[in-house]
């Protein structure tokens, strides 16, 4: 009989669904840590929790019973999903669960701070009446600027719209006309919007890319007297910038749910006027605790007695005899995936893949998923995976189309990806030396063979002689050692054109370096792109039993 340890508190709907499935028997242990936890995962088929346990490597090492972890919630971040692959375990999640719970709190922080509800209400408990200290601002017939258009800023943009608000949205995977519908004026970037806004809100992960993305170079770009929310990850706001904000009267107000360390006791913000802060209160709600619950278990259940596989973040649910055929190619879609999400600036209105050669032989669903995985895994508050990563993408209104072409070309296999927004189109095309080495051989129009990982600086250049002494040299100055170097051209083109140089880091260069690269007279655009280490696959990808990093 299946046995299913109960981590974290959930709602007792959850545990009553548990003790009704049939053979099933299971057991709540709260609070485990340490060696208690190590042991007590090893007596399980089945794992449910929630944040408040942390599932390391050593609460997993040398388990060999646990099969599955499911998270009562989106973030996964309690649980690592290497360690777990690694074993076999399978790691789910629910999320779509806490979706409407997070964007009405949302709301809530910013018609408190819009109405001044936690000062007059500690004023009247103080026994005084007063009314003139506390006027408020309406949010009808404001700007709301959304950075993030998923489940949750797509939420909030119905009910901003049902306030008669104006509603400002940023998604680099949200099309023009998918945001047309939801009543949203899609915008290029955060910077775009910020001078036109009154209030701003985020829902995105926390990543290199959205870390401090409102710092003080943004609040001086802020419309004066704008107000600030934030339900979604501690650290998109600098923190001591909105203190700064707030006390040059710059902001208006600011509504914090999260914070850069939680948790979060004691902060300068929570001692200044015109501040509403909760702590971590998006999802306490007895509706999504319960639907969280309620899924969590049935997921569990699912998977101990039928072997259904839903929500996994952590590996896909194909055979592993099919993901070790097409470990290589499913890689480098990944990687050509994660490339173009960073290579392209702005949305995405449609994606194409060509398969070309012997890799058309294979299941090329499976490498369409994988690229649309390396698409939007920085981008999305969620797990991305082969699993649901093509969903993902066509809920953002993104078209996708694949093509084959059985004939060999210059290599045995390639696969060419094209990116198109606003009426431009970036492209990369890719092909696979022995099992499992990914190479870059084209990019937009040049062509060029380039290894595909680690720490990529692009840029494009005059073909003339020195450039490549120039920026190795201005490199050297900043102590970035260059492991690997392309050069490429565009077919046909004569010496004196434009070229592409690639350079593979040991680090990513300072943002002094870049501004000096940009400098030379010869160089016209330089872009920073990060990827995995040589090997180093996703979660979802890693071969249960297997090594993470082979």
């Amino acid at each position: 009989m299946p046995r299913v340890l109960v981590l974290d508190d959930i709602a007792r709907e959850g545990l009553d669904r548990l003790a009704a499935a049939p053979g099933i028997a299971f057991e709540v242990r709260t609070g485990l840590a340490g060696a208690a936890l190590r042991e007590a995962l090893a007596d399980f088929d089945g794992a449910i929790c929630r944040s408040g346990v942390k599932i390391t490597s050593a609460a997993l090492e040398g388990n060999r019973r646990l099969r599955a972890i499911v998270r009562a919630g989106v973030g996964t971040d309690n649980i690592d999903k290497d360690a777990a692959t690694r074993l076999g375990i399978v790691v789910m999640n629910t999320p779509a669960g806490n979706t409407l719970s997070t964007a009405e709190h949302t709301f809530a922080l910013m018609l408190a701070l819009s109405r001044c509800v936690a000062p007059a209400h500690q004023s009247l408990a103080r026994g005084r009446w007063d009314r003139k200290s506390y006027m408020g601002a309406q949010l009808a017939d404001k700007t709301l600027g959304i950075v993030g258009l998923g489940r949750i800023g797509q939420e909030v943009a119905k009910r901003a719209n049902a306030f008669q608000m104006r509603v400002l949205g940023f998604d680099p995977f949200l099309t023009a006309e998918q945001a047309s519908k939801l009543g949203i004026h899609r915008v290029e970037t955060v910077r775009d919007m910020l001078p036109h806004v009154d209030y701003l809100t985020v829902h995105t992960p926390l990543t290199p890319e959205t870390r401090h993305l409102i710092g003080r170079p943004e609040l001086e770009l802020l419309k004066p007297g704008a107000r600030l929310v934030n339900c979604a990850r501690g650290g998109i706001y600098d923190e001591g910038a909105l203190v700064e904000g707030l006390t040059s009267g710059r902001l208006a107000g600011v509504a914090l749910d999260v914070f850069e360390e939680e948790p979060c006791t004691t902060s300068p913000l929570f001692e200044m006027p015109n501040v509403v802060c909760t702590p971590h209160l998006g999802a306490s709600t007895e509706e999504a605790q319960t639907q969280v619950a309620i899924e969590a278990v049935q997921l569990l259940v699912n998977y101990l007695t039928t072997g259904e596989i839903r929500h996994a973040v952590n590996m896909a649910s194909i055979d592993p005899q099919t993901l070790a055929n097409l470990r290589g190619y499913l890689d480098l879609a990944h990687r050509l995936g994660l490339l173009l999400a960073q290579w392209q600036e702005g949305g995405a209105a449609s994606c194409r893949i060509s398969y070309r050669g012997h890799v058309t032989q294979q299941d090329t669903r499976l490498l369409t998923a994988a690229f649309c995985a390396g698409l939007l895994e920085r981008a999305l508050d969620e797990d991305v995976n082969i699993v649901n990563a093509e969903v993902l993408v066509r809920e953002r209104g993104i078209e996708l189309r694949e093509e084959i072409n059985r004939e060999m070309g210059a290599f045995r296999s390639s696969m060419t990806v094209s990116v198109t927004s606003d009426g431009q189109t970036h492209v990369a095309g890719g092909t696979l030396f022995g099992a499992n080495m990914p190479r870059l051989i084209r990019l937009n129009d040049y062509r060029l063979e380039t290894y595909l990982d680690g720490n990529l600086m692009i840029f494009l250049h005059d073909d003339v002689p020195g450039i490549i002494g120039a920026v190795g040299t201005l490199l050297g100055r900043h102590h970035v050692n260059i492991a690997q170097m392309t050069v490429g051209r565009r077919p046909g083109a004569a010496p004196g054109g434009e070229a592409i140089g690639v350079m593979n880091l040991d680090d990513v260069p300072p943002s002094q370096a870049i501004a000096e690269v940009l400098r030379h007279p010869h160089i016209g655009r330089v872009k920073i792109v990060e990827m995995p280490a040589a090997g180093r696959v996703p979660a979802w990808l890693q071969i249960p039993g297997g090594d993470a990093d082979s």
